[in-house]
């Protein structure tokens, strides 16, 4: 299975005493980095939401609004915060008498201050509502994981397509490599004529360096690791988990096969083919962002 990191869902439930929607939309992202924006209520649930999407998501950059509204009559009781209220005085009026200012307003700019009021909440009502909201936030998750197999599936095409054209240019160097060897066996015996008709000649040391040059130019342990490097690639994309990383992982190895066969080529007519699979790859690497 292979899974986009962008994903969108969308979740209203309604009922006789809430209402609630929640919209959840993902983009790619090596780790899980998630915004979350819901009511000051469920401020205390935040780490237990953020433990659901790394869970559930995994990856990707996570945006969640969760709109809240409670259909229920204001039964919650204000009370004044006078710890607070006390200090603010206590300032304001220091201020006022070092300023030498009328304080005649101070206590009704102090009620108007930040927190100069405590409005208890029902904690059984606010927890009976988080389960309505906990249900409808896994129901935005699982439309967002279907949205990301969805996006994962053309994904995975696309991939098999970019794969099946480095496996079709890998096939081509295969029928090339023959003329390749005629090419430079040719310049070599070129080479060799020359050199052996130097006074000053070394057979040995010709011998060594013969050797070395050929093996230098053979490409076929390259050839063979590079096919199993693309099986590999094809057998991850039918996992049943789906791991960008690893594929990211096998697209590297790939990369290096392909810079070595065109290291060692030494044959114009090879090296196009060399230039369309890097094509290719660059391409699995653009998508492989994209994947979970």
């Amino acid at each position: 299975m292979v899974k986009s990191m962008t994903g969108f869902g969308r979740v209203v439930l309604e009922t006789d005493e809430l209402s609630v929607q929640i919209e959840l939309k993902t983009l790619n992202s090596k780790f899980l980095d998630s915004n979350i924006k819901m009511s000051y209520l469920f401020f205390d649930k935040e780490i237990e939401i953020k433990n659901l999407l790394n869970k559930k998501l995994e990856r990707g950059k996570v945006s969640l609004n969760i709109n809240y509204v409670s259909k229920k009559p204001e039964t919650n009781k204000i009370q004044v915060n006078f710890p607070l209220v006390s200090n603010y005085y206590k300032e304001l009026k220091k201020s006022a008498d070092d300023l030498g200012t009328n304080d005649s307003d101070i206590f009704r700019m102090i009620m108007q201050m930040p927190d100069a009021y405590i409005k208890e909440q029902d904690q059984d009502a606010i927890e009976k509502d988080w389960k309505v909201v906990a249900e409808a936030l896994n129901q935005a998750i699982e439309k967002c994981t279907q949205f990301r197999i969805h996006e994962g599936e053309i994904l995975k095409s696309e991939l098999n397509g970019y794969i099946d054209n480095i496996r079709n240019l890998l096939k081509n160097i295969e029928e090339l490599d023959p003329e390749r060897i005629k090419h430079i066996r040719e310049r070599l015996q070129k080479q060799v004529n020359d050199l052996v008709s130097n006074e000053n000649f070394d057979p040995n040391r010709f011998e060594q360096e013969l050797i070395y040059y050929i093996e230098k130019l053979d490409i076929s342990e390259e050839k063979v690791r590079l096919n199993k490097h693309l099986d590999l690639f094809q057998e991850t994309l039918k996992a049943k988990i789906s791991s960008g990383k690893k594929l990211t992982f096998i697209s590297q190895e790939i990369g290096r096969e392909i810079n070595t066969i065109g290291a060692k080529a030494n044959f114009a007519e090879l090296q196009k083919f060399v230039v369309d699979m890097k094509d290719n790859l660059e391409k699995i690497k653009e998508q492989l962002f994209n994947i979970v």
